[in-house]
């Protein structure tokens, strides 16, 4: 029970990890301090020194262990200022349908979205890839969005989403400012079916990265995703832009026979959206 022994003795100025292995204990024994008020988001944590110090450990030891813990996103390094306690990572479920708001609340976050951008148009008039996606004709009408997600004002996802009018005609800006998915569900009875993704690793650049706010080719998660209300009926085409710094994309894993399964009805299953 090393974690509990630690936090009890927390003030204490010599508490030692008297079991193998100790590095695991340590990472253990600190993901139990973060987790405590001593130590809330955006608190400074503690030293090498410290650790060191306080856990009978040598300074490599304590050195090795805040560097994991910054790997994991739980703490962040600010040169020649120290080490400071991270607010958690937002997950994206790929295995189930959770809207951004759900995410960012979860998380402890505040959600918020700023329209960028808002008009009706035909497919003729949107990028070639977009009435194929939606199996639509160029005369077809859409709704062109671009959305910026933010969590505690944070920018954290840049979306760029076409919507087929005809299922959502009275679809505007006002509505477009917070769920999708709540508006379809609640003014037109729309249920979604699945959403069909595709997820790569990207930098990002230009705009993008100013509207992020992340530094010119900052790491980041491009997922091109269809929306279906049922089998062959399309109902959105999306290009959404993650924050890799700010995302982390979860999943779980069976056995083989499981996962070939699970493949066979992968299409049936809702994945997840951030509407």
């Amino acid at each position: 029970m090393i974690g509990k022994v630690a936090i009890s003795r927390f003030h204490s100025t010599n508490v030692r990890l008297v079991r193998e292995p100790v590095y695991q204990q340590l990472n253990q024994a600190l993901r139990a301090h973060l987790s405590s008020s001593e130590f809330p988001i955006g608190a400074r944590f503690l030293t090498e020194r410290q650790i060191s110090e306080r856990f009978g450990v040598s300074r490599a030891t304590a050195n090795k262990a805040l560097s994991n813990l910054v790997s994991e996103g739980l703490l962040e390094f600010h040169k020649g200022v120290g080490t400071f306690v991270r607010g958690r990572k937002m997950d994206y479920n790929l295995r189930a349908l959770v809207s951004f708001t759900d995410e960012a609340l979860a998380a402890g976050k505040r959600p918020a979205t700023r329209v960028l951008a808002f008009e009706r148009m035909s497919c003729g008039q949107a990028p070639e890839s977009v009435p194929k996606a939606l199996h639509a004709g160029l005369d077809d009408m859409l709704f062109h969005m671009e959305r910026l997600r933010l969590a505690d004002e944070l920018p954290v996802i840049l979306e760029k989403r076409y919507v087929l009018a005809a299922h959502c005609p009275e679809l505007n800006e006002t509505e477009a400012s917070g769920s999708l998915y709540s508006v379809w569900s609640r003014k037109y009875g729309l249920h979604l079916a699945g959403v069909d993704q595709t997820i790569r690793a990207v930098s990002v650049h230009g705009a993008d990265a100013r509207l992020l706010e992340v530094r010119e080719g900052a790491a980041g998660m491009l997922v091109t995703s269809v929306g279906y209300l049922a089998v062959d009926v399309p109902l959105w085409f999306e290009r959404t832009l993650y924050r890799g710094d700010a995302y982390e994309f979860r999943n779980r894993l069976g056995s083989v026979q499981t996962a070939t399964h699970a493949a066979g009805r992968f299409l049936d299953t809702p994945r997840s959206t951030n509407e």
